[in-house]
C-alpha cells in the first residue's frame, strides 16, 4: 500500500491538463501516444478540445529502484462539470494544480483549489506552458505563491507540449503524495466515484477502495440500495481494463457484476462485503444540484420510453443529469430535465443525438422559483406552466448566486455594465495582483442561464473567467409572459420574466417568431400576453390563391362574390387549422440578443 499513489489533476478550462497527463502516460511507457488527447475518447470531446468526463488511469513508475502505481484521474475545467471534479477529488489523496503560464490563476482554478482543500488533499503547484512566446512564468509564480502560501521552490515548471519538467512532476507525486491510509483487515469499504453503462457486460462501476480487500467471485452488496451481487470480474484501469485476481486498500479499479438496472448504481455508494459488511456508508459525498431546468421531448411521440432508457444510460456516465416524466400540451409526453449550466444542457442533447440516436426537443432552459400562496405554503415550481392563478400567489422567490469574475482592469467597465443589466448588486471587487481584479457579484440565476457566459467571454475577447455557488432564494418582481398562437397558448414556450423586461421580451419574442413561423393557408396572430393583458402583436398573412385571375371585364360583383367565397373558406380553415412550431422557433427564443 506504501507504492500507491492516487492524484488528480485539477485546472481552469485549457491550461493543458489533458496533454500533461498525455506526457506522464508517455513517459512512464503506458501508453505510445499517437497524437491527439489520449485520455479524451469521446467524439465530442475531440472536437471541442474540452475535457467533459473525468479519466482514470494506472501507472508504473520505478523511482529509486522502487517500483510505485500511480492512479491517475484526468479532471474537466469547465464550470459546468464541476461535479466531476469533486466526485474525483473524493477518490484521492493529492492534486496536481495546474496553471497557464501566459493566462495566469482564473476563476475555476480557484474553486477547484478550494475544493481540493477542503478534502485535505495535497496540492502540487506546476506552472504550464513555460515553451510559450507569451509566458510569463515569474508573475504567474507570484500568484500561486499568495494563493497557496507555498515556498516558490515548491512550483514546478513545466510544458505539455515539449515534455519539460515531467520527471520532476513524477518525483514530486512520489515524495510529496501520502500514501492511501487504510485496514487491510478491516471488512471491505469501497467509494463508487463513476459508472458505465456497456451493452454486453451490464453495468460497470468504477471503484476506490478505502479498507479491506476484494477478490474475483466475491459475493457482495451495495450499501445504500441494499442489492446483492457477485463480483464476475474486477481489475485496474489501464487504457483499457486490466484483469486481477484481487484488490487491495488504496488500490483503484473496477467492477463488473451483471447489474442490468441503472437505478441500483448510485455514485457515491459504498461497496462491501455479504458476509462481513461494514458498519456505515462512506461519508463525504454531495448530491448534486441542478442549476438550469428545461423540457426534453421526443420528436415522435412513440419514442418516449426509448427516451427514457437513453436518458437512464447517460445519468450512469454523467451523474450530475437529472430528470423525471413531465407532458406539455403543444409536445406531448417527455421529461423535465436538470443540468449544471448551459454548456452541459448542449453536450446532453448532443449525446443523445450521438451515443442514442435520439432527435430530441429542448424548451427554453429555466431555473426552479419558491412560489408563496397567501395562506403560507410553499410549492417549488420548475416550468412557467405549473405556476398557479396569479391571484392566489403571495410573493414569488428566485434563487441567486454569488459569482466572481475574474478579469484584467481593461474590461471592467464593460463587465460591470453586463452585471448591472443583468439585475446584479456588486459585492466587493479585489485586486489580485497586477492589473487582474475579482469581481463579486448577488445576481439571479435566471439571468446568467442564457446567454451570460457568452456575453461575458466576447466583451473581454475571452479573459474573463467566470464561476458562481448557490447563495439561496430572495423575494422578486416576476411575472409569467405567455405566447399565443391564434388564442392558443404555446405551453413550451412561455417564460417566467422579471416585471422590467417582459414587455421587451414580448414583443422581440413575437416579431422573432413571424420570421420562423412558415405561412399557412390562413392568417396566423402571435400574441404575448401577461395574464389577460395583450402586450404585443404580429400577424402572419396568409397565403392566397389568385381566384380573380379568371375574371376578365364585367361587373365588380362577379370579383366581390369570388373573393367573399374565398373568405369564408379561410374563416373556416383558421378554425380547424392548427399551427406548428418549428423546432427552430424554441432555439431562436434562447438566441433573442
Amino acid at each position: 500500500m506504501k507504492n500507491i499513489r492516487n492524484f488528480c489533476i485539477i485546472a481552469h478550462i485549457d491550461h493543458g491538463k489533458s496533454t500533461l497527463a498525455d506526457r506522464l502516460l508517455e513517459f512512464t511507457n503506458t501508453i505510445q501516444v499517437t497524437g491527439g488527447q489520449m485520455l479524451d475518447d469521446m467524439d465530442l470531446e475531440k472536437e471541442r478540445g474540452i475535457t467533459i468526463k473525468s479519466h482514470a488511469i494506472q501507472m508504473e513508475y520505478v523511482y529509486n529502484g522502487e517500483k510505485y502505481v500511480l492512479n491517475l484521474i484526468d479532471t474537466p475545467g469547465h464550470v459546468d462539470f464541476s461535479y466531476e471534479v469533486s466526485r474525483s477529488i473524493a477518490a484521492c489523496e493529492g492534486a496536481l494544480l495546474i496553471v497557464d503560464a501566459s493566462q495566469g490563476v482564473q476563476a475555476q482554478t480557484i474553486s477547484n483549489l478550494y475544493m481540493a482543500i477542503e478534502h485535505d488533499l495535497e496540492i502540487i503547484p506546476i506552472i504550464n506552458k513555460c515553451d510559450m512566446a507569451s509566458a510569463n512564468p515569474d508573475e504567474v509564480e507570484d500568484e500561486i505563491v499568495e494563493l497557496l502560501g507555498c515556498k516558490r521552490s515548491e512550483i514546478i515548471r513545466a510544458s505539455g507540449k515539449t515534455g519539460m519538467g515531467v520527471e520532476e512532476i513524477l518525483a514530486a507525486v512520489v515524495e510529496r503524495i501520502p500514501h492511501p491510509e487504510g485496514d487491510e483487515e478491516a471488512p471491505l469499504q469501497a467509494l463508487i466515484f463513476d459508472s458505465v453503462f456497456n451493452s454486453f457486460r451490464g453495468i460497470i462501476a468504477y471503484f476506490k477502495i478505502v479498507n479491506g480487500v476484494i477478490r474475483k467471485g466475491d459475493k457482495v452488496k451495495f450499501f445504500n440500495t441494499g442489492k446483492e451481487y457477485d463480483a464476475d470480474e474486477v481489475g485496474v484501469l489501464k487504457m483499457e481494463m486490466v484483469q486481477r485476481q484481487e484488490l487491495r486498500t488504496g488500490d483503484v479499479g473496477y467492477i463488473i457484476s451483471g447489474i442490468k438496472t441503472s437505478k441500483e448504481v448510485k455514485v457515491g455508494d459504498t461497496i462491501t462485503h455479504i458476509a462481513r459488511p461494514c458498519k456505515e456508508a462512506i461519508a463525504g459525498f454531495e448530491e448534486v444540484k441542478p442549476m438550469v431546468f428545461a423540457g426534453v421531448y421526443p420528436i415522435e411521440a412513440e419514442d418516449f420510453e426509448d427516451l427514457r432508457s437513453s436518458l437512464e444510460k447517460l445519468q450512469l456516465n454523467d451523474a450530475s443529469l437529472t430528470f423525471q416524466p413531465e407532458s406539455s400540451l403543444a409536445l406531448g409526453f417527455g421529461f423535465r430535465c436538470g443540468f449544471l449550466g448551459l454548456l452541459h444542457m448542449e453536450i446532453v442533447q448532443e449525446r443523445l443525438d450521438r451515443e442514442f440516436d435520439m432527435n430530441v426537443i429542448t424548451t427554453v432552459p429555466n431555473v426552479s422559483y419558491n412560489i408563496y400562496d397567501k395562506q403560507g405554503h410553499m410549492m417549488e415550481v420548475h416550468n412557467p406552466g405549473s405556476m398557479p392563478d396569479p391571484t392566489m400567489i403571495d410573493r414569488i422567490e428566485e434563487p441567486y448566486i454569488r459569482a466572481s469574475v475574474i478579469t484584467t482592469t481593461d474590461y471592467i467597465g464593460p463587465i460591470m455594465t453586463l452585471c448591472l443589466g443583468k439585475r446584479g448588486e456588486l459585492v466587493k471587487q479585489e485586486y489580485i495582483s497586477g492589473n487582474r481584479v475579482e469581481i463579486y457579484y448577488d445576481m439571479p440565476l435566471g439571468e446568467i442561464v442564457i446567454d451570460f457566459y457568452d456575453k461575458l467571454k466576447s466583451i473581454s475577447k475571452g479573459y474573463a473567467s467566470f464561476d458562481y455557488h448557490a447563495s439561496g432564494f430572495r423575494p422578486s418582481k416576476l411575472i409569467k409572459l405567455d405566447i399565443l398562437l391564434n388564442g392558443e397558448p404555446v405551453d413550451a414556450l412561455s417564460t417566467l420574466t422579471h416585471f422590467d423586461n417582459a414587455y421587451d421580451l414580448g414583443h422581440r419574442m413575437c416579431e422573432k417568431l413571424k420570421d420562423l413561423i412558415p405561412r399557412q393557408q390562413f392568417d396566423i396572430a402571435i400574441q404575448a400576453a401577461i395574464g389577460a393583458k395583450i402586450i404585443s402583436r404580429e400577424t402572419i398573412k396568409a397565403v392566397r390563391k389568385d381566384v380573380t385571375a379568371k375574371c376578365y371585364g364585367g361587373d365588380v360583383s362577379r370579383k366581390r362574390k369570388l373573393l367573399e367565397k374565398q373568405k369564408k373558406g379561410k374563416k373556416r380553415m383558421k378554425q380547424i387549422g392548427n399551427v406548428e412550431v418549428p423546432q427552430k422557433a424554441f432555439l431562436a427564443v434562447l438566441k433573442l440578443d
